[in-house]
C-alpha cells in the first residue's frame, strides 16, 4: 500500500480517528496540521503544516497525494475553503476525495449547515474527481467536547434538545468507515449516512452516564435562547451558532432519528454504543 493518504483535520476528533486506524492499517498518511509542533500523538505519519485559510500550505499539502480525506471547520468561510481545496486538490492530480459531510445534507435544504456541506459537495460532483461523501450523525464525543467540564464539575449537561430522539455516532466508528473506504474499491460516487446502532433523547443518555458513573447526572433542556447566549459568550461567529441551532432544532424535531446499517455493513462489526463510549472514556467525566 504505497499511494499517499492526506487526512485534513487531523487532529480533530474524527480526523484524528482516520489517521491513528490508516497508520494501524499500513497506509502512506500524510497528516495536515495546523503545527507540526503540537501534533506529538500522531506517530508513524507524515505530518504538514496546513491552513485552509493560507492557499501555499493547502497547494503544498495536495502536492503527491492520491486521495484525500477532507474535514474541514465549522467556521463562516466553509464553502469558500472547501471550493479552493476541490481546484487545488484536481490541479494537484488526487484522484478520490472522501469528503466529511453531514447528516441531512440532502434532505435538510432549509438547515444552513446542511446547505453548506451540500454545497461543498456539489464543487466536488462538479470537479470531476471521484469522491464518496460521509454524512454522519452528531458524535458521541460531543458530550467530551461541549458538555465534558459540567458534567464533571456540576453532574449535569445543558443543551436545547428537549425529548428529540438521536441515532449518535462513534467517532471511532467513523474512522473504522474511512479506512475501509480510502484504502479499498467499490464506494466511488456513493454517498453514506453514518449513525449507531441506537437512537436515543437525551435523558436516555443522562440515565447511562449515572449507571456508568455510579453518581446521578441529569439533563436539563434549555431554550434556545440561552444556548445562543453561552456561544456568544465564548466568542463563537454569528452564522456558526446559527448552524449549530438549526442542527438542534431538527435533533429537536426527530429528524435524526433514523438508523443506518452503515458501520456493519462496511466494517463488520456493530457500531459502539453510548454506553460503551460512557465507559471507555468515564475518566473524562469523573470529578476527580
Amino acid at each position: 500500500m504505497t499511494n499517499t493518504i492526506l487526512v485534513t483535520g487531523a487532529t480533530g476528533n474524527v480526523g484524528g480517528q482516520v489517521v491513528k486506524q490508516l497508520a494501524a492499517a499500513g497506509a502512506n498518511v500524510r497528516a495536515a496540521v495546523r503545527s507540526t509542533s503540537r501534533a506529538e500523538g500522531l506517530t508513524g505519519v507524515e505530518l504538514v503544516e496546513f491552513d485552509f485559510n493560507k492557499p501555499e500550505t493547502v497547494q503544498a499539502a495536495f502536492e503527491g497525494a492520491d486521495k484525500v480525506f477532507l474535514a474541514t471547520p465549522l467556521v463562516p468561510n466553509m464553502v469558500e475553503i472547501e471550493a479552493t481545496s476541490v481546484e487545488v486538490a484536481k490541479k494537484a492530480g488526487v484522484k478520490h476525495i472522501v469528503k466529511l459531510s453531514v447528516m441531512g445534507a440532502d434532505s435538510q435544504p432549509e438547515m444552513i449547515l446542511a446547505q453548506m456541506h451540500r454545497e461543498g459537495e456539489k464543487k466536488i460532483e462538479d470537479s470531476g474527481i471521484s469522491y464518496t461523501f460521509f454524512r454522519p450523525n452528531s458524535f458521541h464525543q460531543n458530550y467530551i467536547t461541549y458538555t465534558g467540564n459540567t458534567i464533571k464539575s456540576q453532574n449535569a449537561f445543558y443543551l436545547p434538545l428537549g425529548d428529540g430522539k438521536i441515532s449518535f455516532v462513534d467517532t471511532r466508528d467513523i474512522g473504522a468507515v474511512a479506512v475501509a473506504i480510502l484504502t479499498q474499491s467499490g464506494h466511488e460516487g456513493k454517498a453514506y449516512e453514518i449513525t449507531g446502532s441506537e437512537a436515543l433523547s437525551n435523558a436516555q443518555l443522562a440515565e447511562i452516564f449515572s449507571t456508568v458513573l455510579g453518581r446521578q447526572i441529569n439533563y436539563i433542556d434549555i431554550p434556545e435562547d440561552s444556548a445562543r447566549n453561552a456561544m456568544k459568550e465564548i466568542g463563537m461567529p454569528d452564522l456558526q451558532i446559527d448552524m449549530v441551532l438549526g442542527l438542534y432544532a431538527a435533533q429537536k424535531a426527530g429528524a435524526y432519528s433514523s438508523l443506518s446499517p452503515v458501520v456493519e455493513q462496511i466494517t463488520g462489526k456493530k457500531p459502539i454504543t453510548f454506553e460503551q463510549f460512557v465507559r471507555d472514556y468515564a475518566q473524562v467525566f469523573t470529578g476527580s
